[in-house]
């Protein structure tokens, strides 16, 4: 038997665990599959971090706020429990930092007892009898080149979300070039879960009441398609009969019993299809809703980033979403201060920005990542011209956002309540988007209908 499977011992079992998570919803979940497979071996959870004997720092490496704020977090752990309780506390460092820069982080901060990657996450229990009886070396890195795992339906999962809504991983990893990115070499090459697999959990988060199912991957677009693509040959148009794709996923989805709405968060613009929209056009459970984000419009720009797609394929899939599902609020993200981005392109993108008109839109600033093309290219733009370009683009955003709360004064919406007196629209992902302020207390976890009767910035009052 593998010592990363064999049975807990009576110490480990009486180990109580922390986690401080970072980053983006994928890593939350890989979070919550950690924690299962803690509670799996008989192991104890504690939200607080003084009171655990081990503590998991899940970190975030997308840019580098990200991977200072995670580095801040590990050294105020280790300084926490010399200063706390628990002077013999474990500290296990884990998520993308971990897996992208393991061996420096091993040699840097020899205050972290172990250091597991993604293909770990199924396993950090087992990790974890190991280091408290010390049958692993200090600072032990578990770490494996090119991750491959995806969870699975059953995979066991401590839900770190409101009971309501929950995050549901459909793939992992990504086969885009993107020049700004370094996803595909921490998490690897996209992989699907199989239907069923996906379709299991659904029903079982569905039984359990569950109101709002986010699908998230790196590229939930490209879903299936890494299962038949191979076969079918580069550049061939999406059909659902080649095998798996995501509007086959969602057809499947409206038969499931329950009424909840599932969201699509992180779709790559080049992989929509007609078949996509009228899907979602004519199902009940998809929310309104459609993250996609396009990081620039002007083609220069779409280039240099390798987004592999044009101007004019971005324009056009506006379009055709705006008009094969009436009422959509589309949500997507920009970079501004790009190696090399002129103050013509710059400009191009705010008036792409006005004309269109996103509901939903967050502006980042390009941030130079180690291992990326776009860390080499010349023409690098000055901190002070990123910050100027970031707030012109978000007091424009703002303006818009503010137009668009204020038309919906008077409307009435189906409302998701995440507490007694806060709610969201179908247009609202969790943690991300805006709010409405409710008057009157409503049942936490539940749909009601209420009249928007103001607007507070981006959020709404009801």
């Amino acid at each position: 038997m593998s010592p990363l499977n064999s049975a807990p011992d009576a110490v480990t079992s009486l180990t109580t665990v922390g986690m401080i998570s970072l980053g983006c919803a994928k890593n939350l979940v890989d979070a919550e599959i950690m924690l299962g497979s803690v509670l799996e071996r008989g192991m104890q959870i504690t939200p607080h971090a003084a009171e655990a004997d081990v503590l998991v720092v899940n970190t975030c490496a997308f840019i580098d706020s990200a991977k200072e704020e995670s580095i801040e977090a590990i050294l105020e752990a280790h300084q926490q429990r010399g200063l706390g309780k628990r002077p013999n506390q474990k500290l296990i460092v884990s998520g993308c930092m971990s897996q992208r820069f393991a061996k420096e982080l091993r040699e840097q901060l020899p205050e972290v007892d172990a250091f597991i990657g993604l293909d770990q996450v199924r396993e950090l229990g087992a990790i974890i009898e190991r280091v408290v009886s010390a049958q692993s070396e200090p600072g032990e890195s578990f770490v494996t080149a090119r991750p491959t795992y995806i969870p699975d339906w059953d995979t066991p999962r401590f839900r770190l979300t409101p009971a309501h809504s929950v995050y549901l991983k459909i793939a992992e990893g990504c086969n885009h070039p993107c020049s700004f990115c370094v996803i595909p070499q921490m998490r690897g090459r996209h992989r699907s879960r199989p239907p069923a697999s996906v379709l299991a959990e659904i029903r079982r988060l569905a039984a359990e009441g569950v109101k709002e199912i986010n699908l998230i991957s790196q590229d939930t677009t490209y879903y299936g398609m890494d299962l038949w693509a191979a076969k079918a040959g580069p550049r061939q148009p999406v059909d659902s009969s080649r095998g798996p794709t995501l509007a086959a996923l969602l057809r499947a989805i409206e038969e499931i019993e329950g009424d909840f709405w599932v969201r699509l968060l992180y779709t790559h613009p080049a992989h929509w299809s007609d078949e996509l929209i009228e899907t979602i056009a004519q199902g009940g459970k998809v929310a309104r809703y459609i993250d996609v984000p396009l990081q620039h419009i002007d083609e220069a720009m779409l280039g240099r980033m390798r987004r592999e797609t044009t101007r004019a394929h971005i324009e056009d899939l506006i379009v055709r979403l705006r008009a094969g599902v009436p009422g959509i609020a589309l949500r997507t993200t920009f970079i501004v201060g790009f190696p090399g981005e002129t103050e013509a392109e710059f400009e191009s993108l705010l008036e792409f920005i006005e004309r269109v008109r996103f509901e939903r839109l967050g502006i980042f600033k390009y941030s130079q990542e180690e291992g990326s093309r776009a860390a080499k290219m010349p023409g690098q733009i000055s901190a002070a011209q990123k910050n100027a370009r970031h707030r012109r683009a978000m007091t424009l955003q703002q303006k818009i956002a503010r137009e668009i709360a204020a038309a919906k004064v008077g409307g009435e919406f189906k409302l998701l309540v995440d507490q007694p007196f806060i709610a969201r629209t179908e247009a609202d992902a969790p943690d991300v988007d805006a709010r409405v302020l409710l008057a009157e207390a409503a049942p936490v976890g539940e749909f009601v209908r209420r009249k928007i009767t103001g607007a507070r910035g981006y959020d709404l009052l009801a």
